[in-house]
């Protein structure tokens, strides 16, 4: 069994993301989603687009994010909507 490889990165920059990305030495053709969490009302915890933006745009990818099956600001596609307004998305 391929032991699995672990990839480090001391520096939390859109760059940094970058670099490690092309660690990997992986190219993704086509469509490419990216999945992330725009946070939930009221809540600081989530990647911030200017943050997430340049790996968006580096492997042509489109945002996806999930409505939630419990009562909240992401639970129907118009709350969901106006909160990732509201989250600069």
């Amino acid at each position: 069994m391929e032991k699995s490889k672990v990839y480090f990165c001391k520096e939390i920059t859109p760059e940094a993301m970058i670099k490690v990305y092309e660690k990997l030495g992986v190219k993704l053709p086509g469509k490419v989603a990216v999945k992330l969490h725009s946070g939930e009302e009221g809540n600081q915890n989530y990647l911030r687009p200017e943050f997430v933006k340049e790996m968006v745009e580096y492997v042509n990818g489109t945002v996806v994010e999930c409505i939630t099956a419990y009562d909240g600001a992401r639970n129907t596609t118009e709350k969901h909507k106006k909160l990732l307004e509201e989250h600069n998305f």
